[in-house]
């Protein structure tokens, strides 16, 4: 029974006793939403006309806090559906200093297979080779330094080959985004992102405070690399963030043609739920209309390495006038070497055929 239904009987009750007590009757106010107060005689058959409405009321209210939390089970039903989905079944659990947890799925069970151009998609067992620098040299990071514990989840464990790291999400990551559907996603900025077409918008920002650097090139990019500083500002406001970032962009600024690839470190509480710098991911082909999200939030972006966990929080971090701590992201397109092979061993072929036939006098 609900509390205002206990305090009505035990008035009730109090009355009752009241009444015998001094063997006459008693009298009650009840205030209108005016302020003005009727009086009234108050016998048995009163008493009861007034328990019953408490009670109406009471069952009233139960019945519309019932209708409200049936919609609240059936949002909760629906983003653990979504949760079920993105969180993959493990062959093995981390539970990070921070709090995290960190699964480790196996890599033909990730996410990223979900999406229906990647039914049938084979990952590749070697990784492709990396582009060789003009200088000879590689970027230190925290792979120099920090061998194998860059991220706060490595103190924890460590996930074994073959399955793929991936920060679980839970009810409240969902919660605290705008809706089920804007979980994981950017806000679409009805403006264009930019003045032009040439660059970002570094003057208005839509709102941002930022630097940026950038290059266009009139010939084909096929990668860049960025060595990002790594640090944890200080964020006052639950929906702000902050980032840095390496950006490669195809398309225009001002139309749907957008495709986008992002990648560097973020503190984000209305995503993760702390003020930690993370390491993430962003996608998009259409603009930020409907495809692409952060890190393994939804179906595309394949991950091969067992060492990283992308959203996951990086440890240390630079301090002021102390150690410096950074990472080097190189994101690059690789060639189809199977093409390439087919190309070399056709132009083979048409040597040979030049050769074995005696030219025509």
């Amino acid at each position: 029974m609900s509390l205002l239904a206990l305090k009505a009987m035990e008035i009730f009750r109090r009355r009752r006793r009241r009444r015998r007590r001094d063997h006459q009757l008693s009298c009650c106010s009840i205030s209108s939403s005016t302020s003005s107060s009727s009086y009234f005689p108050l016998n048995m058959s009163s008493s009861l006309s007034l328990l019953l409405l408490l009670l109406l009321f009471v069952s009233c209210d139960a019945l519309n806090h019932t209708s409200s939390r049936k919609v609240s089970t059936l949002k909760l039903a629906r983003i653990q559906k979504h949760l079920d989905k993105i969180n993959k079944l493990p062959v093995r659990s981390i539970q990070s200093l921070d709090g995290d947890i960190i699964d480790c799925v196996h890599k033909h069970k990730q996410p990223a297979l979900d999406h229906p151009l990647l039914k049938n998609h084979k990952i590749q067992r070697v990784a492709p080779e990396k582009p060789k620098f003009k200088d000879g040299r590689h970027p230190r990071n925290y792979t120099d330094t920090i061998k194998n514990a860059w991220q706060t989840w490595h103190h924890s464990g460590h996930c074994p080959k073959g399955t793929v790291p991936i920060r679980r999400s839970s009810v409240d990551d969902v919660l605290r985004a705008k809706s089920l559907y804007h979980y994981g996603k950017k806000q679409h900025r009805p403006q264009p992102l930019a003045r032009s077409i040439d660059a970002p918008d570094v003057v208005s920002g839509n709102g941002h405070e930022h630097a940026i650097a950038y290059t266009g090139e009139s010939q084909e990019v096929y990668g860049a690399r960025a060595t990002i500083n790594v640090w944890d500002p200080s964020i006052e406001v639950v929906n702000e963030f902050s980032l840095s970032q390496i950006w490669i962009l195809s398309g225009s600024f001002d139309g749907s043609d957008l495709n986008s690839i992002e990648a560097g470190w973020q503190v984000s509480p209305e995503l993760y739920g702390d003020s930690r710098p993370r390491l993430f991911t962003y996608w998009t082909s259409d603009a930020y209309e409907a495809t692409g999200c952060y890190n393994l939030l939804c179906s595309g972006f394949v991950q091969t390495n067992n060492k990283i966990a992308i959203g996951a929080a990086i440890s240390p971090v630079s301090s002021l006038s102390g150690s410096q701590y950074d990472i080097s992201i190189l994101i690059w397109k690789v060639i189809n070497t199977l093409l390439l092979l087919l190309l070399l061993l056709l132009l083979l072929l048409l040597l040979y055929a030049i050769l074995s036939f005696p030219p025509c006098y």
